[in-house]
């Protein structure tokens, strides 16, 4: 028995360390020699996202290894990201938590997270951050007029990291880590690029229904255009159990080359994207540059710096994993025949997405190999 016991007590010792381990990857398991990539807000939702992208030769990397950073300040709970990437298949995945914490008046300075920011940022070719709720209003220095706040400590702690990577109108003195490495790669989707925009200074449009189209109800915005909707408002006065909460939309280019020339997009294509935002840019950020908008020209959906070449973002979500596979069918509105991501995608539409991520490939790719040059 008390073998048994001994064995137990061992047994658990090892999973409480090797969760220590996991939260402080660099301090523990980090090889100088690999190239890791670094993912804000590693959800249990995000880490798998990632990895089918991985496994499905979508995101092509076959040698490059992820850390998800984060606060411990958050309102998730990342005990579930750390048993997800126990995992044998999670293999390629690790945990760096960061205990310092900042009040949003000392985010866009250097603070408690300079230091393990720049830590962060010596040891990686790149970062990616992920869509979410709503950012706290007074921090772009409105008020809070249609926000919906659920995880403010998030927000200060990867505005803050951004700031620090890609520098803002808020301090100009202030030098951006990626002054030393302009190749590093940093792209977001949805609040990413919303993240990225108000982190440089930019602001952002807190409800496009009542600011941008004067639409007070979920009625009235169903009166809109459907590729004027960058969510599903069905929902809000439908029972139906089957609506989707988010819409396809298409959007255009401007004239930009990134779409065009780096993408490799095709010239005629307005390709349909997944929508699920309330929220947009206004005010651009310091050095950011527009080039995708919705087909109204009302919303902005793809930026790129202007001096980082690696640095891009987009509001839609070309992530989402049942763009490319079969799902569950679903419907924008009750009227509507369920159909699946997948088969509202064409061809075309997804050839668009695909290339979309052989060009964030390459540019992680091209920030690695940078890297190893120093």
């Amino acid at each position: 028995m008390k073998y048994f016991e001994k064995f137990v007590f061992t047994l658990v010792l090892t999973f409480f360390l090797n969760v220590g381990f996991a939260q402080n990857f660099l301090k523990s398991d980090f090889k100088p020699n690999k190239t890791y990539i670094l993912l804000a807000h590693p959800t249990v939702q995000n880490l798998e996202t990632i990895q089918f992208l991985l496994s499905n030769h979508i995101l092509q990397l076959s040698d490059a290894e992820f850390i998800g950073v984060y606060s411990t300040h958050e309102a998730y709970d990342y005990t579930r990201s750390v048993e997800l990437i126990n995992k044998p298949e999670m293999s390629k995945f690790h945990l760096q938590e960061i205990v310092a914490s900042e009040t949003p008046d000392h985010i866009f300075k250097m603070n408690e997270w300079t230091k393990p920011f720049k830590n962060l940022f010596d040891h990686s070719a790149g970062i990616f951050f992920f869509g979410g709720p709503d950012i706290q209003p007074e921090i772009y220095g409105q008020k809070n007029l249609f926000s919906e706040v659920t995880d403010p400590n998030r927000h200060t702690f990867e505005l803050s990291l951004l700031f620090h990577l890609l520098g803002g109108k808020q301090n100009e003195e202030f030098s951006p880590f990626l002054n030393e490495k302009p190749d590093y790669f940093v792209t977001g989707f949805c609040l990413g690029l919303q993240s990225m925009n108000v982190a440089t200074g930019g602001t952002l449009t807190q409800d496009i229904p009542a600011q941008t189209y004067q639409r007070k109800t979920a009625e009235e915005s169903l009166k809109l255009k459907k590729d004027q909707l960058h969510r599903n408002y069905w929902q809000e006065i439908s029972k139906d159990t089957l609506l989707m909460g988010i819409n396809f939309h298409h959007i255009q280019y401007t004239a930009h080359p990134f779409f065009l020339k780096t993408v490799k997009a095709e010239k005629e294509l307005n390709p349909l994207v997944l929508s699920s935002h309330h929220q947009s840019i206004d005010e651009l950020g310091k050095d950011l540059i527009v080039t995708a908008i919705s087909m109204d020209e009302q919303v902005i959906e793809g930026i790129h710096h202007r001096i980082y070449p690696n640095v891009f973002a987009v509001q839609f979500h070309p992530e989402v994993p049942a763009l490319y596979k079969e799902g569950k069918k679903l419907k924008f509105a009750p009227e509507d025949t369920p159909k699946s991501y997948y088969e509202i995608l064409s061809p075309e539409d997804r050839s668009f997405h695909l290339k979309y991520w052989e060009t964030i490939s390459k540019a992680i790719a091209a920030s690695a190999k940078s890297q190893k040059k120093k």
